[in-house]
């Protein structure tokens, strides 16, 4: 799962132009879904290695950050260079500080940053593989990825002081449901899929992206947003520094028959879905509201449970489906809502723009204004 965009989480919507060669909305569309199936899929690489390979959910977590870290700083000098101003590119606008001319409030520092993104990148990512190897792939990334909003739009409400609204409340109502009913309901044969292990690491990964969003946006509230390509390349190396000593006791190498198979999707997992998937997001999100993204990242968890039946065969009874259904609906109309509300605070925030012309003076607008959601993924 990717590194849910709370990279993004705080900045204005940006409008639709032409990147240099030739990137348009329509490719960036492309883009962000290629990049939502790419994160859909590291889930059953996940599930494979556990099979093949005997790593456990700490060690794969420690080489999907280390591999996809340094992937990531290999391409990013081409990023970069085609980035650069002169050549064509969109400028990308950043919030400003809240109250210009103050310095930045205490946990605002980019140690501060670093610690919070980098420890929550480590428990989101080790707790949903952990989910996936003792719940499965479909049940653990929806959960993860169903339990994130609300949890978002829970901690927004009380640590923020953001009004859900009745749409927002029943939204979160519904998706509460949508777990309960996820949680409960698979306890009845076979075909259940649902174990109380699973879930619970499933929702510590929520409970860790959910803590990278909300300081996410605190953040962009009161400073500077940071670059996204930095933030992340910082989150993996502190994920992944954090977890080496833990890996080497859990098993750092992979052992088996099948070695070259396991060494292949370890490979996998740290190119696909790790650095192609950022890089193919981060392109596509210079021409793609972040709110439109969020509702193209409900791909994942539906790629992740084509894979889990397909390909792992896991089998799914009637109550996981009904509570997941119930859970990406209520995701969907979170998201809706969240889009709606940010198109309200655009049209205010150019109102203000209008007047601040008419009137002679500039630079009025604060940071926050237009504030719009990253999507959730893994």
């Amino acid at each position: 799962m990717k590194l849910s965009t709370h990279l993004d989480s705080a900045r204005p919507e940006r409008a639709h132009h032409p990147r240099p060669g030739g990137l348009t909305p329509g490719r960036g569309l492309l883009f962000v879904g290629l990049a939502a199936v790419s994160w859909g899929t590291a889930g059953a690489a996940a599930a494979l290695l556990f099979d093949l390979s005997g790593l456990g959910p700490v060690t794969l977590t420690f080489w999907r950050t280390a591999g996809g870290l340094a992937l990531l700083l290999a391409v990013l000098p081409l990023v970069r260079r085609h980035a650069r101003p002169g050549r064509g590119a969109t400028h990308r606008a950043y919030p400003r500080p809240a109250h210009p001319g103050r310095a930045a409030p205490r946990g605002a520092g980019r140690a501060t940053r670093v610690a919070v993104t980098g420890l929550g990148l480590t428990v989101f990512q080790t707790g949903y593989f952990a989910g996936v190897q003792h719940t499965g792939l479909a049940v653990a990334t929806v959960i993860t990825l169903g339990a994130a909003p609300v949890l978002i739009a829970l901690g927004g409400r009380l640590w923020l002081g953001e009004h859900l609204g009745r749409g927002g409340t029943v939204a979160v109502a519904g998706a509460l449901a949508g777990l309960t009913v996820l949680a409960l309901g698979g306890h009845g044969g076979e075909e259940a899929a649902v174990r109380p292990a699973g879930v619970a690491f499933a929702l510590l990964s929520a409970v860790g992206y959910s803590a990278i969003t909300v300081y996410a946006r605190w953040l962009g509230r009161h400073a500077a947003a940071p670059d996204a390509w930095s933030t992340t390349l910082s989150s993996f190396a502190v994920c992944g520094a954090c977890l080496l000593p833990f890996a080497v006791w859990e098993g750092l190498l992979p052992t088996g028959e099948r070695l070259l198979e396991s060494l292949l999707l370890l490979l996998y997992l740290a190119a696909v879905p790790t650095a192609a998937g950022y890089a193919l997001y981060f392109a596509g999100l210079a021409v793609v509201r972040a709110a439109t993204a969020s509702v193209i990242a409900l791909t994942e968890p539906l790629a992740a449970a084509v894979l889990a039946v397909v390909l792992l065969g896991e089998r799914l009874g009637g109550a996981t489906v009904a509570g997941s259904a119930v859970l990406l609906t209520a995701v969907l109309a979170l998201v809706l809502g969240e889009a709606r509300s940010g198109a309200g605070v655009g049209r205010e925030v150019r109102g203000n723009r209008r007047r601040a012309a008419a009137s002679g003076h500039r630079g009025s607008v604060v940071a926050g204004d237009g504030e719009d959601t990253a999507p959730v993924g893994e």
